[in-house]
């Protein structure tokens, strides 16, 4: 009998555009397809809940695929190597494959793993299967990486494009003997008291299946308009791709491909492309700056004074600043487990310079929040709001919550969703009850201070405290609001 191979699935839950399961296929061995749910990760790399409740759902899709097609998918739970250490004993497996990883502890972990596993004889092959480039693959002219966005994208789109996507594999061979795994459902990665997913469970479908259908939503309705759709809260006009991506549902050479053939040029199509980048470029500066997670990656802002404040910090994650826009943003993440873009960036700009609460605590709730969590994309995003980190916006850029909620949600749809308390209230005062009279917030229904908070800060008051607090750091940078 034919020795089997290890499939190693982690953040690549898909048959298509899986590399290491096509080539694992095509030796016609036996395959023995498994997922390890890893103990001993540090906690500010650990899942959240919501990541949790996805990798669940993401987990049963594919495992269904894979039974489907003869080989059930086994679930352990351990240390990887001693995992795969004793499966590799109790079946004889000759080769190990996965797609790489590109963490700094993913690294690190998989070189280890690929050592011990060669001593013992074992064939480990690796692939790329999450990222449209590897990380050494595009660099300055001077062969540093990169840390300005722009001049990293287009080195990206210069380099010969990403291959086509590989088709799922057309048979798989299964292990006739395979030690028993883990239920699912003891893993626990469910919320139960209380269950506070129902509006996750609304909004989304993990799994392949729903990534695909995701995708074709977007090449047909959306992409054309993304430009200006994208920054608009109240429209459906994003992808909400990412958590199907920060899974591998679908892999990134599939939507960067996807979206060419269907649009073939246009704002919407660079700008989409330009996202994929943006997520290309966090993966490749966490790779190469492995203290991310923890350190500024400009090193004045070691010494920023950020202020130590739960109440403040509750507040904020409640959705209980008194600033619609943001806490519109707060609701919406807390109940579908995602937030648009736009509200993201004015979310986190009130955090840490309105509230002077350091981007750490803000990553860290989104981390716990967010449906497609990833530690490249989560820390990145926050340095750059924090003006801390690569291609960072100038700290002195501070988002305007009311401008920002007129601009972009000028006829209060999304504010108007996820704050109803606020409904009742004219487009002119939507975003600032606290400017509106007495009469028109009686006709509204809205009683400040009791069915919707007053402003926790004085946005002018908190920009001036944020500039000094700059200035006295390292020297100021001017002063600007948006």
């Amino acid at each position: 009998m034919t020795r089997p191979a290890i499939v190693w699935f982690r953040r690549d839950l898909r048959l298509a555009d899986n590399p290491a399961l096509v080539e694992a296929a095509a030796s016609g061995q036996p395959l023995i397809p498994l997922f390890i749910d890893e103990t001993g990760v540090p906690e500010g790399e650990a899942d959240g809940g919501a990541t949790r409740w996805w990798l669940h759902h993401s987990l049963l899709s594919l495992g269904r695929d894979l039974a489907a097609r003869g080989v059930p998918l086994l679930l352990r739970r351990g240390e990887p190597l001693a995992v795969l250490e004793a499966l590799v004993a109790a079946t004889g497996a000759t080769r190990v494959l996965w797609n790489r990883r590109y963490t700094p502890r993913g690294v690190v972990q998989d070189t280890t793993i690929k050592a011990a596993l060669t001593r013992h004889g074992i064939e480990v092959r690796s692939f790329k299967a999450g990222l449209l480039f590897e990380p050494w693959e595009i660099a300055t002219r001077s062969g540093t990486p990169f840390r300005v966005f722009t001049p990293f994208w287009r080195s990206c789109l210069a380099a010969p494009p990403p291959d086509r996507p590989l088709p799922p594999p057309a048979a798989l061979r299964p292990c006739e003997s395979v030690p028993p795994g883990d239920d699912l459902g003891s893993w626990r990665l469910l919320p139960t008291a209380p269950d506070w997913a129902g509006g996750l469970n609304a909004d989304w479908q993990p799994g392949e299946a729903g990534a695909e259908a995701r995708l074709q939503i977007f090449l047909d309705q959306r992409l054309k308009a993304y430009a200006v759709a994208r920054d608009l809260p109240g429209q459906a006009g994003t992808s909400r791709l990412s958590p199907h991506l920060a899974f591998g549902e679908i892999s990134p050479r599939r939507a960067f491909h996807a979206a060419r053939d269907a649009a073939g040029s246009g704002n919407g199509l660079d700008r989409f492309l330009a996202e994929l980048g943006w997520r290309e470029f966090c993966a490749h500066l966490l790779f190469t700056v492995p203290d991310l997670p923890e350190q500024p990656l400009r090193g004045e802002f070691a010494a920023f004074p950020w202020r130590d404040d739960p109440e403040l910090l509750v507040a904020w994650q409640r959705g209980r600043t008194g600033f619609p826009l943001v806490d519109a943003g707060m609701r919406e993440l807390w109940t579908t487990g995602w937030m648009h873009n736009r509200v993201r960036m004015v979310v986190a700009s009130f955090l840490v310079k309105d509230l002077l609460l350091s981007w750490r605590l803000g990553a860290d709730w989104f981390r716990d929040t967010l449906v497609d969590a990833d530690l490249a994309s989560n820390v990145a995003s926050w340095q750059w709001v924090a003006g801390c980190g690569a291609d960072a916006a100038p700290f002195f850029r501070i988002f305007n919550p009311t401008l920002q909620g007129e601009k972009f949600d000028p006829d209060g749809r999304y504010v108007r969703r996820w704050c109803p308390e606020l409904a009742g209230l004219p487009d002119r005062w939507l975003h600032q009850p606290g400017r509106a009279s007495d009469i028109i917030l009686r006709q509204a229904g809205v009683s400040l201070g009791r069915s919707y908070p007053h402003p926790i800060v004085d946005h002018d008051v908190a920009r001036r405290r944020a500039l000094a607090a700059m200035e006295n750091c390292h020297g100021g940078e001017g002063s600007e609001s948006r």
